[in-house]
């Protein structure tokens, strides 16, 4: 069994992989925590497209390191272009990811932290370490939750324990998340490759047609609740983004402090 190159990936910190027609696209920024740039968003958003359209591909998979699937945007990067468009990086890989017509799994050990673990409610099985922490943070931020969370997270864990999870924004472990739905399964941590190995191996087999078909129904029916609530959290988001709660967030992380909202 050989793996290659496929295709060659737009930036370093996203690394591409083809094997046996299972694209493997992997977080490699570890010296950040797998924080996502703008520039690994675009890579991101181009060979989720790519893959979607190649027939050599049956699979796309999600992944990052041991210790962390992502930390969320790059924070300084992120308010480096904070107008949200349609071209922006983030809402570029938003839209590649949710429409994308082929299965998309993902694989999560250590630390999914904001859109590392929203990506995951349009993920088409998601398979994580028992111990893997996810956390949804917007509000501690001083922002609003984003990529459809505040439709799809109620959706599946119930009104008062979504607004748990994002009101309070605290961290929960992979054997929480399979339980709230957000997860297909947690498995321990030394058994997660092969467990999730042996799925998506099954996965590429299955007649393609009848999954993208499969794939398309399943998802038909809240297609435009989805986009209403995107539309709803970008202008949410960029509010956000200009208040002096997020300047105040920001500040203190960078200055290894907690944040101080008495004022506001």
């Amino acid at each position: 069994m050989t793996t290659s190159p496929f295709p060659q990936s737009p930036s370093p910190q996203i690394v591409a992989q083809l094997d046996q027609r299972i694209l493997t696209l992997s977080f490699n920024r570890p010296e950040r925590k797998n924080a996502l740039t703008l520039a690994m968003y675009s890579a991101l958003a181009e060979l989720i497209t790519q893959g979607d359209s190649d027939a050599q591909v049956r699979v796309i998979v999600l992944t990052g390191s041991d210790e962390f699937f992502t930390a969320g945007n790059d924070l300084m990067d992120f308010m480096n272009e904070p107008n949200i468009h349609p071209n922006h990086p983030v809402v570029r890989f938003i839209d590649a990811l949710r429409h994308c017509k082929k299965p998309v799994v993902a694989v999560v050990r250590g630390h999914a932290v904001g859109i590392g673990t929203t990506m995951l409610l349009h993920c088409d099985l998601v398979y994580v370490a028992e111990d893997a922490r996810l956390q949804m943070p917007f509000v501690n931020l001083g922002l609003c939750p984003e990529y459809a969370s505040s439709y799809l997270v109620p959706r599946l864990v119930g009104q008062q324990k979504a607004a748990e999870l994002l009101l309070l924004g605290e961290p929960f472990s992979g054997v929480d998340a399979e339980t709230m739905g957000i997860a297909t399964k947690a498995v321990p941590w030394d058994e997660l490759t092969e467990y999730a190995r042996a799925k998506i191996a099954r996965l590429a087999q299955q007649p393609p047609g009848a999954v993208q078909r499969s794939k398309a129904l399943l998802r038909a029916s809240t297609l435009s609740a989805v986009e209403a609530s995107l539309k709803a959290e970008y202008a949410g988001f960029a509010e956000g983004l200009a208040s002096d709660e997020c300047k105040e967030s920001v500040t203190a992380f960078f200055e290894k402090r907690a944040p101080d909202f008495s004022r506001f």
